[in-house]
């Protein structure tokens, strides 16, 4: 099942409370006091895992919470340190704040290991208040309580290139054609019901990492369709491409304009990311030189050029594909590559 948005409470365990008790031993009349510290409540990390790759683990879950630390000991013996409590999530996980909004932790990198919140120190045994007044305290500390916050987490898969079209014009045909991804693939709309990642090698040392998401229709930012929440998916991207249908009934210009739209409704920075096009399903279509021409030319569209600033309103490329025939698709491949080891993209 793919999850990729949970709330829930999380806490850091308390600190265990210090010991009041006294030294009793045989020929020791007057030992005093010898109660230890409790122990410190258990922290709550965050660690990135790549061999994670939703939030399903999270799903229903509306507590989590650290274990508090153990009581202090006679014979001045601390008690032990509450288990931290580690919370495993993919690659591209954000933490935020539920109450307010904000963000507190971005987790990118296998590996990663982020301290979230501490635990609760533990309490001062009796030992600690002997005085020369009062050579036999009774008091003890009781341990701090640790910290509670409300939390969502957001997973946003990271890739290098985004795929942007309407349902069914063949984004993931696209991706199984080019990738090692094998998504599910019919003939009817929103076949996608949740975003695919997969792996592009382009040559023997390169490649790059392709992300589908199900597809937008005109009017997804008002909530039709699967709406535009997917688009979060592409955020992190690098690159998008935008696929446009020739064989549809809609003009690629009006294609094109309206998932820009879209785009731009649920983001206006993630509109200006560097694009290119992909024009499909070139092997049914007819007049194509003609369609292409045309879409070129309405827009003012350019090939561009790698190692200078570029503007990004114009397309890197407007190419046709078909992924059935595989019709350029080695030219896209290299296109892609090309434009993410471009300078001027990151």
């Amino acid at each position: 099942m793919f999850i990729d948005s949970v709330s829930f409470t999380v806490s850091s365990g308390k600190g265990g409370p210090g010991c009041a008790s006294f030294r009793r031993e045989k020929h020791v009349p007057l030992g005093g006091p010898d109660g230890g510290d409790g122990g410190n409540g258990g922290d709550v990390y965050f660690i990135v895992d790549n061999n994670t790759h939703t939030l399903a683990n999270y799903k229903g879950k509306r507590v989590l919470k650290a274990a508090n630390g153990v009581p202090g000991l006679p014979r001045n013996m601390t008690g032990k340190k509450g288990e931290n409590l580690e919370l495993i999530v993919p690659p591209g996980t954000a933490v935020y704040d539920n109450d307010s909004g904000e963000l507190l932790l971005d987790l990118t990198t296998e590996g990663q290991k982020e301290l979230f919140l501490l635990g609760g120190k533990g309490g001062l045994g009796n030992i600690h208040f002997k005085t020369s007044v009062n050579q036999a305290p009774s008091k003890a500390q009781s341990g701090l309580p640790g910290e509670t916050k409300n939390i969502r987490l957001e997973l946003k898969l990271i890739a290098d290139v985004g795929l942007v079209g309407f349902p069914n014009v063949g984004k993931s045909t696209l991706i199984s054609a080019v990738s090692n991804a094998k998504p599910q693939i019919a003939n009817y709309e929103f076949t996608t019901l949740t975003p695919k990642l997969g792996l592009v090698e382009v040559d023997q040392f390169n490649g790059f990492v392709m992300a589908d998401i199900p597809g937008i229709i005109e009017g997804a930012s008002d909530g039709k369709g699967l709406g535009i929440k997917f688009l979060k998916h592409i955020e992190r991207t690098k690159v998008l491409l935008y696929m446009i249908d020739l064989a549809n009934y809609r003009s690629l210009e009006e294609q094109f304009e309206t998932l820009r739209s879209e785009v731009e409704k649920f983001s206006p920075l993630l509109a200006k990311r560097s694009f290119a096009i992909a024009l499909t399903r070139a092997d049914v279509a007819e007049n194509i030189d003609e369609k292409v021409q045309n879409f070129i030319s309405k827009f003012g569209f350019e090939t561009k050029q790698s190692g200078y600033k570029i503007d990004t309103s114009l397309p890197y490329f407007v190419m046709s594909i078909s992924s059935v025939s595989g019709e350029n698709l080695k030219e896209l491949k290299f296109a892609l590559l090309e434009i993410l080891k471009d300078d001027t993209t990151a």
